[in-house]
């Protein structure tokens, strides 16, 4: 649903807007990637709790990310997993943002919307979801922990102006 609002609705827009006369150089979402940190969850069933759950949100196989240092203040030993990371392109991410934008940020409790500042200078749009409880997939039952996870949406827009349009065009909900 995401992929045909882009294609019929966003591409004209876009094009009249900025004045593109090729439809390649319209900026679209190349890709999603969903971090979560494991932090200072010792306990291994936790662990594999949190990588069943992003699997269950996201559709795929978390991959396990490791420390790139020891940092003594954070009790981290190099090598040891640091958290778990999700790439996400093609039919796979327009399916996980469809749900994100009409399921899950409705869901999210006193929300007002999203800060249109967290696009960046090179079209990047990050989020940090506090709770992961707001996703459908998660069963109320399941539920034995809460952990959060960032959301970064990666557009090949040349400017944070035309990535801030493309997003309020494909439907994301912003301050005012």
């Amino acid at each position: 649903m995401l992929r045909e609002k882009y294609k019929k609705v966003v591409i004209p827009e876009m094009k009249k807007k900025f004045g593109y006369k090729n439809e390649m150089a319209i900026p679209k979402i190349v890709k999603t990637v969903v971090n979560s940190g494991v932090g200072s969850v010792k306990d291994e069933k936790q662990v594999e709790i949190i990588e069943k759950q992003l699997s269950l949100i996201t559709g795929q196989k978390p991959a396990k990310r490791l420390a790139k240092k020891s940092i003594a203040s954070f009790k981290l030993r190099q090598g040891a997993l640091a958290g778990y990371s999700v790439t996400l392109r093609g039919q796979k991410m327009y399916d996980f943002l469809d749900r994100f934008l009409s399921i899950a940020i409705p869901r999210i409790g006193d929300f007002r919307g999203l800060n249109p500042k967290a696009v960046d200078g090179a079209g990047n749009f990050s989020i940090g979801i506090k709770e992961h409880t707001i996703f459908p997939e998660i069963a109320e039952e399941d539920i034995k922990m809460i952990f959060g996870f960032e959301v970064t949406m990666v557009t090949s827009a040349k400017t944070r102006e035309e990535a801030l349009e493309l997003f309020k065009m494909l439907g994301f909900p912003f301050k005012k």
